[in-house]
């Protein structure tokens, strides 16, 4: 039987080759996302131009798939400080000869855990988020566990015009206290908060390499901070609700299945996204299965 990822794509996405390496470029959705074949990851993190090569397509389709590259920990780091430096988690442990490395290890031995399962864009709540991840399959369940990536410029394009008028300038704050920290004692969460002090955000970002607008507003997003102005609120109940509303219906975009591309992740499968543009989904359909993941995530700028 044909495996899933093996299936001819659309017609209207044919495969075609790019740059001197003849990079293999299957787009997997209208909007977001294509799997490169015949690149090898850790020879990319090696050579300057190859990279160069990725980090272009990385631009135009904001997430790129690869599948069977058997690398070592240290290529995969190699490959992701060609973007920049790496970042630690806070909560999530890195492997401890390979710093930067995270290690997201769902197992048996695992504490149920939900803070995947939602539409996220990673660290948002630094003061300057995270350019983007390159993050690997080591140990995948047999089916389950897919990830699914959002376009999250082509959710600002697509906004009402009355909604873009309305957002333009507003701010937001993000919280790992209200999010990780929610899950800890309070002792550790005001100890969470003190190391990370709540980040404040455009609620549209401009990319700074491709100057798209960009919906800036995810799962770490409490409350916008300049809101209450008279032109919004007449009365007690325009700024609460009325807000919470309106941040609400904007977070719920992410969940527009036209931004999604969706991947099956197989053992030594990869993947690399701009953290700037895209948010993620990591499904939690799999238990009891086994799901290893390993990622690489490379430090940001600031948003303003």
């Amino acid at each position: 039987m044909t495996t899933v990822y093996d299936t001819p794509v659309d017609d209207r996405f044919p495969s075609f080759t790019v740059g001197p390496r003849a990079i293999e470029v299957l787009p997997l959705t209208a909007t977001i996302g294509a799997e490169l074949r015949s690149v090898s990851l850790a020879e990319a993190s090696r050579d300057a131009e190859l990279f160069a090569e990725l980090r272009a397509l990385l631009l135009e389709y904001k997430v790129l798939f690869l599948r069977d590259q058997d690398i070592t920990r240290a290529e995969h780091v190699a490959l992701a400080e060609r973007f920049g430096p790496l970042e630690d988690h806070p909560v999530a442990g890195s492997d401890p000869e390979h710093p930067g490395l995270v290690r997201i290890y769902k197992d048996l031995d695992s504490k149920p855990e939900h803070y995947e399962n939602a539409f996220h864009c990673d660290a948002t709540w630094r003061e300057a988020p995270p350019l983007g991840s390159v993050l690997r399959c080591v140990e995948g369940p047999p089916v389950g566990g897919d990830t699914i990536w959002v376009n999250m410029a082509e959710a600002y394009r697509r906004l009402p015009e009355h909604v873009k008028q309305q957002i333009d300038g507003l701010k937001a704050r993000h919280s790992i206290e209200a999010s990780f920290g929610a899950a800890m004692s309070e002792e550790q969460r005001h100890a969470l908060h003190a190391r990370f002090p709540d980040a404040e955000h455009p609620v549209v970002r401009t990319h700074p390499e491709t100057g798209e607008k960009v919906l800036f507003v995810n799962a770490f997003t409490t409350h916008f901070t300049n809101y209450h102005t008279p032109e919004n609120v007449r009365f007690g109940h325009d700024y609460s609700p009325g807000a919470s509303e309106l941040l609400n219906y904007l977070i719920r975009q992410a969940s527009v299945p036209e931004y999604h591309v969706r991947w099956r992740w197989t053992n030594n499968s990869f993947a690399i996204w701009d953290n700037r543009n895209t948010q993620h989904y990591a499904v939690q359909d799999y238990w009891p299965a086994v799901r290893k993941m390993e990622r690489a995530g490379i430090v940001g700028t600031p948003t303003f």
